[in-house]
């Protein structure tokens, strides 16, 4: 795709990336067949091919509106346009800049703001447990759209007190220990059982999405360098063997803080080491899978539907490594039809584009039960929360349910 860029973008490090990635494009339209929000509206300005043009449009020097805003506010941000696409154009990351440069030329109204800042300060804010606490205390007298937000917590068990020479760090995260603690504490006990200490750095909080996807890309920055100042003592030292983060799309992010700091003499080392040894728990565990086999107390003959997160099989390129493990583990995890789809959970997007989160939520649903699990398995709290709140099965992380089968429950 050709383009010439307007003056004030050509000669900035942003604009020469996205110049490269228009370069990439061919208007083949592969994407639209793969895009949620796509299928869902049908217009083309919902696509990644109109998204990509009206981009394009802004960057050569054409006037962004509020109407560019909107279509570009309607992406999920899932990816799966890349994976289909067949010349490699990196969507996301042109996404991101786009964002960026129409939110710089169309100020947001107030509502839209107020709601932006809430969550991005809300969601990263040490009060944000006891927020969510008090809102679980009232959550029958709150709207229907607020109570599918605060289902009750799960029992996290206890957290796992033995020494071990081999270690590894876990990404506590800012919404998950609130919400789920749960996930991070069966985390911690697979590892534990397959003779790997889990380590948390406190100092290192939200692995910078939230605020990268709300736009504030400074702040997101910030995050990202608390993150790895906490880690890095650990990943210098050679302490551990890995950064494992168990929200895939955490896992996403923490493995772009290469391409992030790039540019940053300060931390493009730091980060470059980070990324190259973050790891998402399936990598992890997907080299131990005979010792995870002689572990296991019981294989329950449960009926298992199988929800892989955009982050994990459109970002991450991670897509079929769960089901293989759990396959050679024993465990049949079944794939609803147009498993590549979003279920439109997309971190703050469930809350700031609702109405098409919750189609996407219903479409995905009734695939899953399709297959008449008795348990849903996932790979990100923000799907599995998502899902929940439109299913009476239990919905859970995979390693919640490996960690049953370890423990006998």
């Amino acid at each position: 795709m050709q383009t010439r860029l307007s003056p004030e973008f050509a000669d900035t490090p942003e604009g020469r990336e996205a110049e490269g990635i228009l370069r990439a494009c061919v208007h083949c339209g592969f994407c639209t067949a793969t895009c949620p929000t796509y299928q869902l509206l049908g217009d083309e300005l919902d696509g990644p091919r109109g998204r990509i043009y009206q981009i394009k449009q802004v960057l050569e020097g054409a006037e962004a509106t509020r109407t560019t805003q909107l279509h570009l506010d309607r992406c999920l941000t899932c990816r799966s346009c890349e994976t289909t696409c067949p010349s490699g154009v990196e969507y996301g990351r042109l996404l991101e800049i786009g964002r960026r440069v129409v939110d710089a030329q169309v100020p947001r109204q107030a509502g839209d703001r107020l709601k932006r800042t809430a969550l991005e300060h809300g969601l990263r804010s040490p009060l944000f447990g006891p927020a969510l606490r008090m809102g679980r205390s009232v959550r029958g007298l709150l709207p229907e759209v607020l109570r599918d937000k605060l289902a009750p917590p799960h029992d996290p068990g206890a957290w796992p007190t033995r020494e071990h020479a081999r270690k590894v760090l876990l990404l506590a995260g800012c919404v998950q220990p609130a919400m789920a603690p749960n996930i991070s504490a069966a985390t911690a006990r697979v590892l534990d059982a397959l003779g790997v200490q889990p380590l948390v750095a406190p100092a290192a909080g939200c692995c910078g999405a939230v605020a990268l996807h709300l736009g504030d890309h400074a702040t997101a920055l910030a995050d990202m360098r608390r993150s790895i100042d906490a880690w890095w003592p650990y990943v210098e030292g050679a302490q551990v063997e890995a950064v494992v983060v168990d929200a895939s799309a955490c896992g996403l992010m923490v493995k772009d803080y290469a391409r992030e700091f790039a540019n940053d003499p300060a931390y493009a080392d730091k980060a470059r080491r980070i990324a190259a040894c973050a790891r998402d728990p399936v990598e992890f565990l997907g080299a131990q899978s005979g010792a995870l086999a002689q572990l296991l107390r019981s294989r329950p003959a449960e009926r298992l539907a199988w929800h892989p997160p955009c982050t994990l099989q459109h970002g991450q390129r991670l897509g079929g490594k769960v089901e293989a493990l759990m396959r050679e583990l024993g465990f049949e995890l079944q794939l609803p039809a147009d498993s590549h789809l979003c279920c439109g959970s997309a971190g703050t997007y469930s809350v700031l584009q609702p109405q098409i989160a919750e189609q996407l939520r219903d479409n995905k649903v009734d695939r899953l039960q399709q297959l008449q699990p008795q348990r849903v398995l996932s790979a990100n709290i923000g799907c599995i929360h998502h899902l929940q709140a439109g299913t009476e099965v239990p919905v859970q992380h995979w390693l919640e349910f490996l960690d049953e089968a370890l423990r006998g429950v």
